[in-house]
């Protein structure tokens, strides 16, 4: 069982993620917060396994509050959510450590997915905000793309399917689903990739996919 805390100002999102959500047998959403004041003392008492964090918030916003979530030892997952798609804070939560970053107009299922592949430990984005943080993150230069299509020459081409995959944001059961793999193939993979490319972080691999032009 997955234990939830929606943390967010705008109550008719959280009665929407409550109803999204609370109807989930392995999922258990376990309190609210309307601020980020108000989720310290939520979180600290209730010690939930995933967080769903808005990022605008009154008092102490989500980035305030997601940088001293994950000082805590052993810290609850955090999932982002963003109205905006093109927006910098969230490259600024990616930076703080943020598990994953969702658009609250995601559909239902997809939401559900996110939160459950967040538990699990794999990192999760909106396709939309994938492409605007890579690129946000990069500048698409010339140099840029020469280094990056030397450094995904260390790739098979297997690998570098899985790479590609990695940079639309999909999780590894999606990714085991589009190339006729085993989940456990796909992690074999990204492992490997993470050591051929010198990272432990899939938003990296995908600013280096999209530097060679591979989207």
């Amino acid at each position: 069982m997955t234990r939830l805390v929606i943390v967010d100002d705008d109550a008719l999102v959280r009665t929407g993620l409550r109803l999204i959500l609370g109807g989930e047998a392995d999922l258990e959403l376990v309190g609210e917060a309307a601020d980020g004041r108000q989720a310290m003392g939520v979180i600290r008492e209730l010690r939930p396994d995933v967080v769903l964090m808005d990022i605008r918030m009154p008092h102490q916003d989500g980035l305030v509050t997601t940088e001293l979530l994950l000082s805590w030892p052993n810290p609850p997952r955090i999932l982002v959510l963003t109205t905006f798609d093109a927006d910098d804070t969230v490259l600024r939560a990616l930076r703080l450590g943020a598990d994953g970053f969702l658009l609250k107009d995601t559909p239902p299922p997809q939401m559900i997915e996110a939160v459950r592949t967040v538990a699990r430990g794999e990192p999760v984005l909106s396709p939309s905000v994938a492409r605007q943080v890579i690129a946000a993150a990069t500048g698409g230069a010339e140099p840029q793309r020469r280094q990056a299509e030397a450094e995904l020459a260390r790739l098979t081409e297997r690998e570098r399917e899985v790479a590609v995959e990695v940079a639309t944001g999909s999780s590894n059961a999606e990714i085991a689903e589009r190339l006729y793999m085993s989940v456990a193939t796909v992690k074999a993979n990204i492992t490997r990739i993470f050591t051929k490319l010198e990272t432990d972080n899939r938003v990296h691999v995908a600013i280096k996919v999209r530097n060679a032009g591979l989207l």
